[in-house]
């Protein structure tokens, strides 16, 4: 990042007679990211970063896939960051419950939200919520071991799962339900998941997008995993890569390189022919869920056939009311995600973000992130944006209102609360005992799916794996 008004800071630090004091809500890429920002902008400052969990790092740890654990490797940059004289890790400390917005205005600066976007969005449609129609943020969480969803149950005895959306979320449970349990077993899955899953029923796995194509959201690598996955056969319809005149005239344009390449390993899907695999995925495009049916549970989905109208780049799906029953017994829902507000700040209910200019909330306040922008983008592009919240920040120097509360006194309040604070050497403590349970399962490691667990290995109690 550059310095963006970081030649006038320095002396109103001066003039406060200690650095600037930050908080930033929310351990995940772009809160990391907007602590570097913060650190290598040259204004004295000390970044202290609450998290409600004991454990940092967010979507990396808890929402990327169990089988590409190399995009894990960005970690080693926020550790770098972690590392910091003037960064503190605050975890097992939740922001609207445990300490207030307001409160924490007392002792910091400023605040940075950077706390993401928690649920789903909801599809509007009947059936939705009957028995095993499920959330993708749910399985994902379910699967990776997240505290939220460890008590989940999934239905997996049934035959044919539908996936609503194509977005790389969608791929990743699409993914996930075609491997063999032999294959995840060696991830970092939670134990519990990796055992249900060997013993699913499931067999043949639709990937459903309303529109096209060309603007489908999957990345080449996501889509092209899925035609690696042994004993899977993938089908894709010739038909649907059949482009109309706005989609191809979107393929042809300068950034459009991605959805070029996604269309390359489409036609080469198209053209395989089946091996008999004992498992199959479907790739369809230009449908859409209109209604979910079942009694009891999910036994079929009706899906209504699109056509795109509208310009390059504008192009919206509309039914034609050619509908379709798709008997099936699961439905996982992946249309995108939406932020859960926190009391004490401004709130868009229909978008699920914080509403903010160029992630100003009003001087003192700042959103980053998903809540920021609702989303959208992968974890590299929350560097920029962060950066980009950072500026107005420093930008608002001048006029920001100085905290008079010393940190200590918040670490004083939270323990007569009853919280205790995780410190970033705690989480190491933590991160050695994970590994640990999966070195003796023969993983990369075996997450504590418990904050109690959690808090238990800095009690010195014994942490054996899961499995």
């Amino acid at each position: 990042m550059g310095k963006p008004a970081a030649e006038n800071t320095g002396s109103t630090s001066q003039a406060i007679g200690r650095p600037l004091r930050v908080a930033i809500v929310g351990s995940g890429p772009s809160g990391f990211y907007a602590a570097d920002a913060l650190l290598r902008s040259g204004t004295p400052v000390h970044v202290a970063m609450i998290e409600r969990f004991p454990t940092p790092y967010g979507l990396v740890r808890y929402g990327v896939a169990p089988d590409h654990s190399k995009i894990r490797n960005v970690i080693k940059v926020y550790e770098k960051t972690a590392a910091h004289g003037e960064f503190s890790f605050w975890g097992n400390v939740t922001v609207g419950r445990d300490v207030s917005v307001d409160e924490l205005r007392r002792y910091f600066d400023a605040v940075i939200f950077a706390f993401g976007a928690e649920t789903d969005r909801r599809l509007g449609i009947p059936g939705e919520t009957l028995p095993r129609s499920y959330t993708a943020t749910a399985f994902c969480g379910w699967y990776n071991g997240h505290p939220d969803y460890r008590d989940r149950v999934f239905d997996l005895g049934h035959r044919v799962a539908v996936v609503i959306g194509q977005g790389n979320v969608a791929m990743d449970v699409g993914r996930v339900l075609a491997k063999s349990a032999e294959e995840l077993r060696v991830t970092d899955m939670a134990s519990q998941a990796v055992e249900a899953l060997g013993t699913s029923n499931v067999r043949d796995i639709y990937i459903v997008g309303r529109r096209g194509p060309a603007q489908a959201a999957f990345t080449p690598k996501e889509i092209s995993e899925l035609g690696e996955i042994d004993g899977c056969d993938i089908f894709v319809d010739p038909a649907d890569l059949e482009l109309n005149e706005a989609s191809q005239a979107e393929l042809d344009g300068p950034d459009a390189s991605a959805s070029q390449r996604n269309m390359e390993v489409l036609r080469r899907f198209a053209q395989r022919s089946p091996t008999g695999a004992p498992k199959r995925i479907f790739i369809r495009f230009f449908q859409g869920p209109v209604e979910i049916r079942g009694s009891q549970g999910v036994e079929a989905i009706v899906l209504e056939k699109n056509r795109l109208t509208g310009p390059p780049g504008g192009q919206k799906a509309v039914g034609t009311g050619e509908l379709e029953v798709l008997p099936c017994g699961i439905v996982f829902r992946s249309i995108g995600y939406r932020g859960v507000p926190i009391p004490g700040i401004p709130f868009d209910e229909q978008r699920g973000i914080v509403p903010n200019d160029r992630g100003r909330v009003e001087p003192g306040l700042y959103a980053v992130g998903w809540i920021k922008r609702g989303p959208s983008g992968l974890i590299g592009t929350n560097k920029k944006d962060s950066e980009e919240t950072v500026g107005r920040l420093l930008e608002d120097l001048p006029q920001l209102p100085r905290a008079q509360a010393e940190n200590q006194d918040l670490r004083e309040l939270l323990a007569q609360r009853g919280v205790r604070v995780v410190t970033f050497s705690d989480w190491r403590k933590i991160d050695e005992a994970e590994v640990e349970r999966g070195r003796l399962l023969g993983k990369p490691r075996d997450n504590f799916t418990s904050i109690e667990q959690m808090l238990g290995v800095l009690d010195g109690q014994p942490s054996r794996p899961s499995a």
